[in-house]
C-alpha cells in the first residue's frame, strides 16, 4: 500500500503520471506569496491606469461634505437617499480598479496550476478543526516556518516602504497649505512610488517562496523504487507477459514460414548456418520473393522441408549470408542481388527442364 510506504526509501522523482495524479488529488505547487504578487501588480497597474480618475471623481463626490454640508438633508428619506446615492458613485468610481484586482487575483492562482476542480475538497476534513492537529501547526516546525517568513516579509517590504517614504517627509508636511488638486497629484504620485518598491520587494519573497514550495511538492510526491517499476509495468505491461506474447507471435510466424516453404522455388544454403527460401514466378513477379529464412537450426529445418517436398536446394554460402542480411520475409530480393539470383534461379530452372525430358 502506498499509504504505509516508508518516505526514507522515496528517493526518486515523480513521474508526470504521479503529478498528474497528485494534481487531480488537489495537490500543487501553491505559493501564497506569489498570489500575493500578482494581486500587488495588478492593483499597481490598476491605480496607474485609474488611479488619478478615481481619486478626483471620490473627492468631487465627497466635496459637497465639507464646501457645502448645509444643503444636506438629515431627515430620513433624505439621508437614506444621499447615503445610497454616495454609495452607487463610490462603487462606479471604484470599479475599475475592484475588476482589475479580481482578475489578477484569479491570475495569482491560475499561473501556478492549471485550472481544476476536486470535489474531495468540498467535503469536510475535521483532522482540520482538531485542536491537537491545530495546536500541533501552531507550535511545530512549520507554525515557527510561517512566523519567521511572515517576519521577514514585513521586514523586507517595510524597509522598502520606508527608503520612499523617508525622502517625501518635506512634502508630507506640506501637505496642509497645499490645495486639494495638488495634494491628490502629490498623494498618487507617492503612493505609486510605494507600490512600486513594495512590488519589488514581493517579487523577490514569491521568488524564493516559489521554489520553496516547487521543492516541497516534488518531495511529498517522490516515489520508491518499486512504485516505479509497478507504475512503468501498468503502462507498458508485465515483461514475462510481453516477453510470451512475443514469443508466441515468432512461433506463428515462423510456422507461417514453414508452411511456405513447399512452394518455394528454390533454397539457397550456406550449408548448416544460413538458408534462404525464395519464390520465382515469371510473369506474376517482377523480382523473387523471400517466403523464409533462418539460421542454424532454423535454417536445417527449412532445409529439410524443401528436401521432403522436391524443392531444389543450392549451397552458395557467400549469397545465403548476403540475402539473409538484406531481405527479410515476403520482401522482394533487393536489385543488387538480380544477377547472382538470377544465375541460381536459371539453373535450377535449367536442372528442371532437363528432369522432365528424362
Amino acid at each position: 500500500m502506498a499509504d504505509d510506504r516508508d518516505d526514507s526509501q522515496a528517493t526518486e522523482q515523480p513521474t508526470q503520471k504521479k503529478l498528474d495524479q497528485a494534481r487531480e488529488a488537489g495537490d500543487i505547487v501553491k505559493s501564497a506569496e506569489v498570489s500575493a504578487f500578482v494581486l500587488l501588480a495588478g492593483g499597481t497597474l490598476a491605480i496607474g491606469m485609474f488611479g488619478n480618475s478615481t481619486t478626483l471623481g471620490i473627492a468631487k463626490l465627497l466635496t459637497i461634505f465639507i464646501e457645502q454640508p448645509e444643503l444636506i438633508s438629515v431627515d430620513g428619506a433624505g439621508l437614506t437617499a444621499m447615503l445610497r446615492g454616495t454609495l452607487v458613485h463610490l462603487a462606479l468610481a471604484l470599479a475599475p480598479i475592484a475588476g482589475v484586482m479580481m482578475l489578477a487575483a484569479l491570475a495569482g492562482h491560475v499561473l501556478q496550476s492549471r485550472p481544476g476542480f476536486n470535489p474531495g475538497k468540498l467535503m469536510p476534513d475535521f483532522a482540520k478543526i482538531s485542536p491537537v492537529a491545530g495546536f500541533k501547526r501552531l507550535f511545530g516546525l512549520e507554525g515557527w516556518t510561517n512566523l519567521l517568513k511572515g517576519l521577514a516579509k514585513i521586514g523586507i517590504v517595510g524597509m522598502a516602504i520606508w527608503t520612499q517614504l523617508w525622502p517625501a517627509r518635506g512634502m508630507l508636511e506640506a501637505i496642509l497649505t497645499q490645495t486639494a488638486g495638488v495634494v491628490v497629484a502629490d498623494m498618487s504620485h507617492l503612493l505609486f512610488k510605494v507600490l512600486m518598491a513594495a512590488l519589488g520587494a514581493l517579487f523577490v519573497i514569491a521568488a524564493l517562496d516559489y521554489i520553496l514550495q516547487y521543492s516541497r511538492f516534488m518531495k511529498r510526491n517522490r516515489m520508491t523504487k518499486q512504485e516505479v517499476k509497478e507504475e512503468y509495468r501498468q503502462n507498458e505491461g508485465d515483461p514475462a507477459i510481453k516477453a510470451k506474447v512475443r514469443q508466441i507471435r515468432q512461433d506463428r510466424a515462423r510456422k507461417r514460414m514453414m508452411a511456405a516453404v513447399p512452394g518455394a522455388t528454390v533454397v539457397i544454403m550456406n550449408p548448416t548456418h544460413y538458408a534462404v527460401a525464395l519464390k520465382y514466378e515469371s510473369g506474376k513477379t517482377q523480382a523473387p520473393i523471400c517466403v523464409a529464412k533462418g539460421i542454424d537450426a532454423l535454417a536445417l529445418r527449412i532445409r529439410a522441408v524443401a528436401e521432403e517436398n522436391d524443392v531444389p536446394v543450392v549451397e552458395n554460402p557467400p549469397l545465403a549470408r548476403a540475402l539473409h542480411a538484406a531481405v527479410e520475409v515476403d520482401e522482394a530480393v533487393p536489385p543488387e542481388h538480380y544477377k547472382a539470383v538470377a544465375q541460381v534461379i536459371g539453373y535450377v530452372m535449367r536442372l528442371n527442364g532437363q528432369l522432365a525430358r528424362r
